[in-house]
């Protein structure tokens, strides 16, 4: 006889050779192991984490040696440059992966534990993707202290390893996979034998086939019992070992239950069966528990892509002048680096030598490419575009700034959607007083009716399977995210939808969002040229180019044709920071800033009263005058206009935070009539400015497309990601707009409003249907098969409800 380990629920002899004494009671341990974790959770105070959790613990087993010594060398600041953040001279930071995590429970004993370690400042455990951050005092605790605290309470720390963490989430998603797909496969082969028996008359088919049909159905249900249904078994057993019970534990027992009185009456050849209803039911769970999966996955991949943009080696410039490649979390403050044009830099630093432009838009906001030289400052994430730069070290990893939007996004995904804390509470209730009324009901009849008393219980059991009442919410998200593809609004996660139709203000981003995030010509003003001309001269030069203002005159939507030419552009030269120079027809021209011509031709620039647009002047010049003068500038996107305006109509409060100077900000703002504006707008000035909202109630809905939007696009109580935007940004969003298109927004926005009406009309039927019709099944007035067919139309009612989703309806204007 064995009995199972308090610590672990492994099988242990009885008598058990190691005990724990536990609120004065002596609990049997499997081994050392379990016995020494154990005493070192009650011993620290802890007790409580055996009342709290829903699931046993992971069998604790001696560390391998090379475990054991590796722990030893994590103090090492080599090793740590790569995971560890120096917060200030005694103060780090490190992001770790825990295993061994197996419910909340395990999340609340880790902090509780660590926080009681002298020198811990604070920890936070995500447990969607069991990362941690642990900040410390190292000055009064060292980080191998940290990973053998963690150890002697029976789980593993190890430095966040995304190859390491993408091979566990693959190999969970396989197993969910796999399971679905055998219920899938039952549920429609199980069918194929079921309807004929459903549609013939009485008599139809014959006694032989029939039994052939019931037992191929017993068959091919079998795989789905034993195999698809294990995990609601597993999480059932482990909840009822902890006097715990959730919506697993009917799911379990109806499986069973309805599977055994089946068998049973096949082969008795008596009663009814509905092995259909078995394999149905398992599958549309499963399939619930398959797309929770993929959400949590694709808001714990958010963080992660953020990192891949920093580039993992550089050319570290050495003393001899010679060039070596170097792991960038090997790079130390005072390094030099050579950044090639077209890379993108490593570091955050200062320019020694050279003279380039950078692109920070993915940091920064700001469209226009930036001038560096000796002296400027360069940020980690940011693309050299036309010459080398020869950089000293300032920061590396995650000292960058890049770093610090890494954290600021990791704790922005902290937090747990309301409306799946509220659906847990709800099954709850429900499933206790299933379990208790189904109880009863065996009880009565057994004492009344001993034959009826499995076919009646079954038949409770079935009629109020939570089928219908956890289909209630994913079948309405599931109908309103296929609407939104088809709008060309892609979901990322499942509870954005119902946090959309609670939005009261929207916060958008300028660059890329409200307008196109390029540089376009605005304005042509001829000066001593006809318009055709100056155009057609710039665009020759232009097309020698690759700097991103080039592509203002290569736009097929300029609205001043060129002339079609196949002249050469000799003797061509580019001046970073200032401009370009060739010779067309043994005629020398210069496309530049003002202050280019002046100081190359000594020209004097003239001026225009028409020339008030927003945005960058650059000047065409020959030998002799200035030819014409280009207003550059990021164009609005046409339908932003009428997004604008339908939104206001719906009353909503709208804002623009920008990181471009106020007076683009401005006289954007002004142009769509959005009363709320913010300039010069750094990553942490946009969390700033959505926190503070939120702090006055307020319900925010965040339009973004860079990088730079990541952390508030994850703060933001539901975000959008531009099609267009880098792939960070997309990940950290709630929604993404595929094919950018804005008018979008406003049937989105209507479209979750009536998808929150139906999920509650969902819910309130299910509620309704399974309060009405456990009376009839505890009356014994429904055999199994007829409370089989009541569960099944329960949850065909919940479909065909979500279903009015995918109508094309107009969203409602409000005046």
């Amino acid at each position: 006889m064995t009995t199972p380990c308090f610590h672990c629920g492994s099988a242990c002899p009885d008598p058990a050779e190691f005990t724990i004494q536990y609120r004065e009671h002596t609990e049997p341990a499997c081994c050392a192991g379990c016995k020494a974790v154990a005493d070192t959770i009650l011993a620290s105070g802890l007790e409580s984490y055996y009342a709290q959790r829903t699931e046993s613990a992971s069998r604790t087993e001696p560390l391998p040696k090379e475990i054991r010594e590796q722990l030893q060398h994590y103090d090492d600041a080599l090793l740590q440059s790569d995971f560890v953040h120096h917060i200030s001279d005694d103060i780090r930071e490190a992001a770790l992966i825990l295993e061994g995590i197996t419910c909340a429970a395990c999340i609340w004993l880790n902090e509780q534990h660590l926080s009681q370690l002298k020198g811990v400042i604070s920890v936070s455990i995500n447990y969607s993707t069991h990362r941690a951050r642990v900040r410390w005092d190292d000055q009064q605790v060292k980080l191998t202290t940290i990973l053998q605290h963690i150890t002697a309470i029976g789980y593993r720390a190890h430095p966040y390893d995304h190859e390491r963490n993408e091979a566990q989430w693959q190999s969970q998603r396989k197993s969910a996979l796999l399971r679905l797909w055998v219920a899938g496969l039952s549920m429609m082969q199980v069918m194929m034998f079921v309807v004929p028996m459903y549609m013939a008359p009485d008599g139809e088919i014959e006694a032989v086939w029939l039994s052939m049909m019931h037992w191929g159905s017993a068959l091919l249900t079998l795989p789905v019992v034993l195999y698809s249904c294990w995990p609601f078994y597993q999480n059932s057993w482990r909840e009822l070992k902890h006097g715990r019970a959730s919506m697993d534990l009917p799911v379990s027992i109806g499986v069973i239950a309805a599977f055994c009185a089946s068998t049973y009456s096949l082969i008795t050849g008596h009663g009814e069966i509905y092995f259909d209803s078995v394999s149905m039911f398992v599958f549309l769970l499963l399939g619930g528990r398959y797309l929770e999966f993929k959400a949590r996955r694709r808001a714990g991949a958010a963080a992660e892509m953020l990192v891949k943009l920093i580039p993992a080696f550089a050319h570290q410039l050495e003393e001899d002048q010679t060039l070596r490649e170097t792991p960038v979390h090997r790079l130390a403050v005072g390094d030099r680096i050579l950044s090639k044009a077209g890379e993108t830099i490593a570091v955050d630093g200062i320019v020694l030598e050279g003279s380039s432009e950078v692109n920070e838009a993915m940091l920064s906001g700001e469209s226009r490419p930036i001038s560096k030289q000796s002296g400027s400052q360069v940020i980690a994430g940011s693309m050299n575009l036309i010459s080398p730069l020869t950089i000293e070290v300032k920061s590396v990893g995650h000292d960058t700034r890049l770093g610090s939007m890494v954290r600021l996004l990791d704790q922005s995904l902290q937090q747990k959607p309301r409306l799946a804390q509220l659906a847990d509470w709800v099954a709850g209730w429900f499933v206790v007083a299933l379990l208790i009324i189904a109880a009863l009901c065996y009880l009565y009849w057994h004492l009344h009716d001993p034959i009826h008393a499995l076919p009646y219980t079954v038949a409770v059991l079935v009629i109020s399977c939570p089928c219908a009442l956890s289909l209630a919410t994913p079948a309405a998200l599931t109908a309103v995210t296929g609407h939104l593809a088809q709008l060309g609004v892609l979901v990322t996660r499942g509870n954005c939808v119902e946090n959309l139709a609670s939005v009261t203000d929207i916060v958008f981003d300028k660059t890329g969002t409200l307008t196109f995030g390029e540089p376009r010509v605005a304005q042509l003003i001829p000066f001593n040229c006809s318009s055709t001309h100056a155009l057609h001269i710039a665009n020759l030069l232009e097309q020698q180019s690759e700097h991103p203002i080039a592509k203002a005159f290569k736009s097929s939507d300029t609205t001043i044709a060129t002339e079609s030419c196949s002249k050469i552009v000799k003797e061509f030269k580019n001046h970073p920071g200032g401009g370009i120079t060739g010779t067309i027809d043994n005629a020398q021209y210069w496309l530049g800033s003002a202050g280019f011509i002046l100081g190359e031709l000594g020209h004097e620039i003239p001026t225009s009263p028409t020339q008030d647009a927003i945005g960058s002047t650059i000047y065409l010049a020959d030998q002799q005058q200035v030819l014409a003068a280009y207003i550059l500038s990021d164009q609005i996107r046409p339908e932003a206009y009428n997004l604008v305006k339908q939104l206001t109509n719906q009353r909503y409060r709208l804002h623009l935070v920008s990181g471009d100077e106020l007076r683009i900000v401005r006289h954007v703002a002004k142009q769509l009539g959005i009363e709320h504006y913010q300039a010069s707008s750094t990553p942490e000035a946009k969390v700033t400015y959505i926190r503070q909202l939120q702090a006055q109630g307020r319900q925010v809905l965040m339009l973004g497309d860079g990088v730079n939007d990541a952390p508030v696009l994850a703060l933001a109580n539901v975000s959008i990601a531009m099609g267009g935007g880098v792939d960070i940004a997309q990940a950290a969003g709630d929604m993404i707009l595929l094919n950018n298109q804005l008018n979008a927004l406003p049937h989105a926005v209507e479209l979750a409003k009536r998808c929150r009406k139906i999920i509650r009309q969902n819910l309130a039927w299910a509620l309704s249907y399974n309060l009405a019709a456990l009376p009839v099944a505890l009356l014994g007035w429904v055999t199994p098969w007829l409370a089989s067919l009541g569960m099944a139309l329960s949850s065909l009612l919940v479909m065909a409800n979500a279903l009015r989703l995918l109508r094309n309806k107009k969203p409602q204007k409000t005046e």
